[in-house]
């Protein structure tokens, strides 16, 4: 067995341009073990960020001491495994230099077997300054464009997390240091340096195919034999004994009637663990590996149709349409993030009934954890190779090199895993950076099209056979004349926010799928409270301009705000109302697009998460708490969705219905049409079928015996329907600007709380008069509610769960709970 000798732990940390000395942590990063050793202040308050600069253009040096023990140097072989440096790294073990490297997203690893001794051993590894290795690169003929007020240098010239450097949502907050595992390990017999799985779908059976790759050098040894285990659960399904003679043999493995992985929402999760075991001719276990995998077949499928060009995801079969978001880094300060974090992001995901996250290209490939918890929630990942919005050096033999080998090497380690669904290129470069000559913001065509449509796929299809891959994001055709083509390929739509669009100009898109697309939002109060002071408090003040990176931010929120509501009242109520518009565009944008499925198939938008606390396009704020966008999100991805489409001009409503459900199922509509008060105008509604995975129109609503000019900023229409299968879907239709709307001052709440025995509570209310975007909060206490931001009429009763973040008596919760609707907000 391969013998392990962590060098995890604590570690001296040094900056060698300042009388700047501590203790660090490895795994970590510069910044996070600066703030716990109280060197620097939180980065992410006020704005501590502009002060902090230093930071990144320093050179730094971890080293540690540690003891090899007779018997671990008595090994053949030693090497050291560093799994992850960031980025410009010099290692150096008593006092020989042992390598230098260049990618933050490659693992290393190196013989030191000539340098390690029995006894004490000193290793350092100096980081230089990304930023000023940036600077200096960029000194050439033609340099790259790059907006310092935006981004710390010019980010694309290095293998390194891109957002480190800023973003127009993120903090300059440039690190290095050890940021994934670093330990040596000692061997003297051959051992499993990679795994191959490829598997088949042939009807109701699978068949499985095992490549392992294994690491002989000088101490091959004859007669290895291997053993494939497969599991599910506890239950081992099959054992294959085989013998390998030179360590690269394909085992094929037939599995009968497996349990299918289905995404969320389509199935159930059925998991598996594949495991291989290498031993030599006595039967000694030399070493062993297990992967988790999911038998399933996921295709992209692109076929001529009426509309152009398909672009859908087919799960086992199934046309899928695709509910999701985009995902940035957890947090910008790396280290910090913890599996909990992950973990109920993906939850939150789930929740939302999303079934694809895309790890967009300017952050990091995701640790193993990640992949196998949206595997067992049914997350879906389309997976960005590590390149966004600026031309990389792709042309020049060593930045090509280290690019290729970093994609051989992430295509290698993540190709197994079941959520798996697509390698995508890059971010955007076909709408900033390619042309036909090289300029300070272009690379040429070719040099594009020899990496990202020719290198990069093929790496996809020598390490993962079978895979998904697509050259960038948007794309639509090998000729790159058009990557926001409406008949072909995917689309990031940003007429709404960057163009300045009303919310209906969605309405006029009919792309195939829609990869990015978002309005920004402000956090709530109780996240803006944790970064500003009460003088901050004012969204033109120095601070909160500070935590909004887009050059348009703030004014654009407001200008649009001032287009749907009326002007609201104080700090609070701001922050609150912006976050009521932005859930207003998406879901605009959503229902139209799930409306016209199969020409659209897609939904991802921009962005599920944030990095550090900032006003955004994020549903969830970097402290966890939904925004009214995510619990919007929750009826707008449900499996069974009705929606309307009001028409001003004739006065009268269409009716869709769509559902995701792979089955036919019989569904009651009901409609109605109230005033403000709540009285009944008209209703309507009957029986349907709901075809399987199919959008339908049901019927238009005329309104103009009950609604003139006048009245119409009078009149809500309600939407319901309910299948016998127990799935419903409520809406609610305006024919008038909600700031038009004569809403009545008081609604009459009426609120009754009690307490369940898992420690959530039941809120019941009640209303008197129409309420709009209804909300609960907690004045102290944070805590997650089954429905949020809704809207409320009288005669109906509606029961909102709370589930409190820490334990809360009924008295305590009841002190603290708020409702409030949007007349409340002026």
């Amino acid at each position: 067995m391969i013998e392990e000798l962590s060098l995890n732990g604590a570690w001296q940390v040094q900056c060698l341009d300042r009388k700047v000395e501590l203790e660090g942590e490895v795994p970590g990063d510069l910044y996070y073990d600066l703030i716990r050793a109280n060197k620097i202040e939180d980065p992410f308050y006020r704005d501590n960020e502009n002060s902090q600069g230093w930071i990144g253009k320093n050179d730094w040096v971890y080293s540690r001491y540690f003891v090899a023990t007779k018997e671990f140097v008595s090994n053949l072989r030693i090497n050291i495994s560093c799994e992850g440096l960031d980025t410009l790294a010099t290692v150096t073990i008593n006092g020989k230099e042992l390598a230098k490297t260049d990618n933050m997203h490659r693992s290393w690893e190196w013989d030191v077997s000539k340098f390690i001794i029995e006894g004490e051993n000193l290793i350092s590894i100096r980081f230089d300054s990304a930023v000023n290795y940036c600077t200096v690169a960029n000194d050439r003929e033609i340099p790259f464009f790059w907006k310092s007020s935006m981004v710390a240098a010019p980010y694309s010239l290095i293998r390194k997390e891109y957002c480190n450097f800023g973003w127009d949502w993120g903090t300059k907050a440039v690190t290095c240091g050890i940021w994934r595992d670093i330990k040596l390990l000692g061997f003297s017999k051959p051992r499993i340096e990679y795994l191959q799985i490829q598997q088949n779908l042939d009807g109701e059976n699978a068949t499985l195919k095992v490549n392992p790759l294994i690491d002989y050098d000088e101490v091959f040894c004859e007669g290895l034999m291997g053993k494939i285990v497969l599991k599910r659960g506890r239950k081992t399904l099959t054992e294959v004994n085989c013998p390998f003679l030179d360590g690269n043999d394909e085992v094929a493995i037939d599995v009968k009637n497996p349990e299918l992985w289905w995404p969320n929402g389509m199935g159930n999760q059925a998991l598996y663990k594949l495991s291989f075991i290498l031993s030599d001719k006595e039967g000694n276990v030399l070493d062993f590996c297990s992967r988790q995998i999911g038998f399933r077949s996921i295709v992209l499928d692109r076929h001529e149709d009426e509309w152009g060009e398909s672009f859908q995801f087919v799960v086992n079969g199934v046309p899928t349409f695709i509910k999701g978001a985009n995902w940035i880094p957890v947090d910008a300060v790396l280290s910090r993030a913890t599996r909990d974090d992950y973990e109920r992001l993906i939850k939150d995901s789930a929740s939302a009934h999303m079934n694809m996250l895309r790890v967009w290209g300017g952050g990091i490939y995701e640790p193993d954890f990640f992949y196998e918890l949206c595997a067992e929630h049914g997350i879906l990942v389309w997976q960005d190779f590590l390149y966004a919005c600026n031309k990389p050096p792709v042309d020049e033999p060593e930045f090509r090199a280290t690019a290729l080998a970093e994609a051989e090497e992430q295509v290698k380690r993540l190709h197994h895993f079941p959520a798996l669904a697509l390698w995508c290129g890059n971010n955007e470069l076909e709408c900033f950076s390619i042309g036909d000559s090289v300029t300070h913001r272009h690379m040429l065509k070719e040099d594009y099209k020899s990496f990202f449509l020719d290198a990069l796929m093929r790496v996809v299809e020598r390490w993962h056979p079978g895979g998904n891959y697509w050259p960038g994001s948007p794309h639509s055709s090998e000729d790159l004349s058009d990557p926001q083509s409406p008949d072909r390929g995917d689309a990031h739509l940003w007429a709404v926010w960057h163009e300045k669009e009303p919310f209906e100009w969605y309405r006029t898109s009919f792309h195939r799928f829609c990869s990015e697309y978002g309005f920004q939002s402000f956090p709530e109060p109780k996240t803006v409270y944790g970064y500003t002071n009460l003088e901050d408090r004012n969204i033109t003040s120095f601070v909160m301009e500070h935590h909004q990176r887009s050059g348009i931010g703030n004014s654009t929120i407001m200008q649009y705000m001032l287009s749907w509501y009326r002007l609201p009242v104080g700090f609070d109520n701001t922050l609150w109302v912006s976050q009521i518009l932005q859930g207003m565009a998406i879901t605009y944008a959503v229902e139209h697009w799930r409306r016209n499925k199969p020409r659209c198939m897609g939904s991802l938008y921009w962005q599920l998460n944030d990095y550090w606390p900032v006003a955004s396009w994020s549903s969830i704020d970097y402290n966890g708490r939904w925004k009214a966008l995510h619990y919007m999100a929750k009826r707008f991805y449900a499996p069974v969705l009705v929606s309307g489409v009001e028409q001003i001009d004739t006065s009268s409503v269409d009716i869709y219905l769509v559902s995701d459900l792979l089955e036919d199922t019989k569904a009651k509509v009901s409609w109605e049409i109230t005033d403000l008060g709540g009285k009944t105008l008209q209703v309507g509604g009957g029986d349907v079928c709901l075809e399987a995975n199919a959008s339908r129109f049901v019927e238009t609503i005329e309104l103009r015996s009950v609604c003139s000019e006048a009245v119409n900023r009078e009149v809500v229409v309600w939407l319901e329907v309910e299948t016998c299968n127990g799935h419903a879907s409520k809406n609610s239709i305006f024919l008038s600007r909600p700031k038009h709307m004569e809403l009545r001052k008081d609604i009459g709440t009426n609120i009754d709380v009690s307490e369940n025995d898992d420690g959530s509570f039941t809120a019941n209310l009640s209303v008197q008069a129409v309420g709009l975007w209804l909300w609960l909060e907690l004045s102290e206490s944070d805590a997650r509610f089954s429905d949020n931001f809704f809207h409320v009429r009288p005669e109906l009763e509606y029961s909102v769960v709370i589930y409190p973040q820490q334990q809360l008596s009924l008295e305590s919760l009841v002190s603290q709970i708020k409702v409030k609707s949007l007349v409340d907000t002026y």
